[in-house]
């Protein structure tokens, strides 16, 4: 088994696609306008509008409900990254920390109040734990 895929539902993809494309710095394909992917070398972000959900089966999800999940993105510099996003406006949630089990993180908040970890290792441990995905 392979993790391909996160989907975030939403009432406004081209809101939430901007916001991804902004803190990532990827372009979005979008196939239709209901949907929308940003691919990185290790998985996708898949943004999909709120009448996609039927198609799950009817009250499968709701957009905009998630406190329970966070999307994590590695990043070459924690700090950098926080320069960049607190003069546009993004929900800062937790300033550069450094967390117990060695990573530097950077919590916001997307336009649909999903949480999003901007993290990069910084302890011997969590560096080789993440050496694979730094390609």
């Amino acid at each position: 088994m392979n993790l391909v895929s996160v989907r975030l539902i939403t009432d406004d993809v081209d809101r939430l696609v901007a916001f991804y494309e902004s803190v990532t710095g990827l372009s979005a394909d979008r196939p239709a306008p209901v949907f929308a992917e940003l691919r990185t070398p290790n998985g996708t972000i898949a943004i999909g509008h709120s009448s996609t959900a039927e198609l799950f089966g009817p009250g499968s999800v709701r957009a905009a409900e998630n406190r329970s999940a966070i999307v994590e993105l590695l990043v070459d510099d924690v700090d950098a990254a926080f320069d960049s996003v607190r003069t546009r406006g993004v929900e800062v949630v937790q300033e550069p920390t450094t967390m117990p089990w060695g990573n530097r993180s950077l919590l916001l908040r997307d336009p649909d109040g999903t949480l999003v970890n901007l993290f990069a290792p910084v302890t011997q441990q969590a560096i080789e734990k993440f050496a694979a995905f730094r390609r």
